[in-house]
């Protein structure tokens, strides 16, 4: 049930959403480097597996209980929508339409995580956070292919549209699990996502190899301890204090540090019209997570617990 009771953020949680931005945005650019040795589905499946095997030791180490019964369930089918069916339709997609095109249907996780938290009656929908979501999408539209005609087949359309379905769904089962300890959370997640993607991998005919290159090497370093172990904690605190709508803002917020990133380390430029699509991405954020409504003193639109 939605509470009624809505809370601003607190500085606690806008710092471990920005943190998650920082190491989400780092990712897009470590993938690409992981993909040049590695085949997407094993890369994926071997930077999930390690990352689960982390978890596992803390899980050990700190003598948590495993969840069992409807936790359980729940925990599985977070890891087997965020780690294992996204990623198999976004790659599978991405043989068919630019990185740039996919980026523009993903933006759209916020508006469909709000239509979703609605279903699941743990949100309501108000005009800010629609505005917010309208916004970003807009901004990373210009911000990736621009005015230019887009050419998008059905097919492609159609694994991206579940893909982001996949996200939402995944973030309304994090907030369910909020409570639960996010190591453990994650190392049941993770261990099915990663057993999922393996299988997947088999069946494609993927080599499995271990990276020999120095940048392969260290981008798969950075993608299990930092782009899975250290994000996806910081997400499973953020939905615990914030809503399922305004923590999906993670995903459209990531272009942009990969903007910053790939100028920084990769010489790539940073054109007017990346900025012109980052300064939207950034107002609809403001307004669809972070501003408050007229009036409201203190209360924020988004910021509801479902307590």
């Amino acid at each position: 049930m939605m509470d009624p009771e809505i809370r601003p953020p607190s500085a606690t949680t806008l710092a471990a959403f920005t943190a998650a931005v920082v190491l989400g945005g780092g990712n897009f650019l470590a993938v690409r480097f992981s993909n040049r040795e590695l085949a997407p589905l094993w890369g994926a499946g071997l930077r999930f597996g390690v990352a689960a095997l982390v978890f596992v030791g803390i899980v050990v180490t700190m003598r948590l209980r495993w969840p069992r019964g409807r936790v359980l369930t729940l925990n599985i089918a977070y890891g087997l929508l965020s780690f294992a069916v996204f990623y198999a339709l976004v790659y599978w997609a991405l043989v068919r339409v630019t990185a740039g095109v996919a980026s523009v249907v993903l933006a759209a996780v916020p508006l469909v995580t709000l239509l979703l938290a609605t279903a699941h009656r743990m949100e309501r929908i108000t005009w800010r956070p629609v505005a917010g979501a309208v916004l970003a999408l807009a901004g990373i539209t210009w911000m990736t292919i621009g005015p230019q005609e887009v050419v998008l087949p059905l097919t492609a359309l159609g694994a991206l549209f579940l893909a982001i379905v996949c996200v939402g769904e995944s973030v309304i089962i994090s907030k369910k699990l909020s409570a639960n300890h996010p190591a453990m959370t994650n190392a049941v997640a993770m261990i099915a996502g990663a057993g999922a993607l393996l299988g997947m991998s088999a069946v494609a005919g993927d080599p499995w190899i271990l990276p020999t290159e120095p940048e392969v090497v260290w981008s798969l370093v950075y993608l299990v301890t930092f782009g899975s172990v250290g994000l996806f904690v910081l997400i499973l605190l953020v939905v615990r204090h914030w809503t399922a709508s305004a923590t999906s803002y993670l995903f459209v917020m990531f272009p942009l540090v990969t903007m910053l990133l790939g100028a920084w380390l990769a010489d790539e430029p940073i054109t007017s019209q990346g900025v012109t699509g980052a300064v939207l991405v950034m107002a609809g954020v403001w307004f669809g997570a972070l501003s408050r409504p007229s009036g409201a003193g203190s209360e924020h639109p988004l910021a509801q617990s479902n307590r």
